[in-house]
């Protein structure tokens, strides 16, 4: 499963609910604002690194440079829309919003 997150972890829980109910195998994409959530040395890092431990994280490329997050949590995959498409192919998607 494709658990995309698109909303900020400081302002929305879309990212805690997703992490409740996430499988093996499964992996997570952070979106828009969702891209937050990969920041280095946030009060949400530890919650990011910890779903790292046993899954993929992703974040799009786009929106990281559109809200200027450089610093990322080591571990979190930085992909463009190609690979968006091909995670898309390869999984069934749940959007948490």
């Amino acid at each position: 499963m494709l658990h995309t997150v698109n909303k900020s972890p400081f302002s929305h829980n879309a990212l805690e609910s997703c992490l409740r109910f996430i499988n093996e195998g499964d992996v997570v994409l952070l979106t828009e604002d969702g891209v937050l959530a990969a920041m280095a040395e946030t009060s949400k890092s530890s919650m990011v690194k910890g779903v790292l431990a046993n899954h993929k994280v992703y974040a799009l490329q786009a929106d990281l440079k559109a809200r200027s997050v450089d610093a990322l949590i080591e571990g979190v995959e930085v992909i463009d829309y190609d690979g968006w498409v091909k995670l898309l192919e390869e999984h069934q998607t749940h959007a948490w919003l």
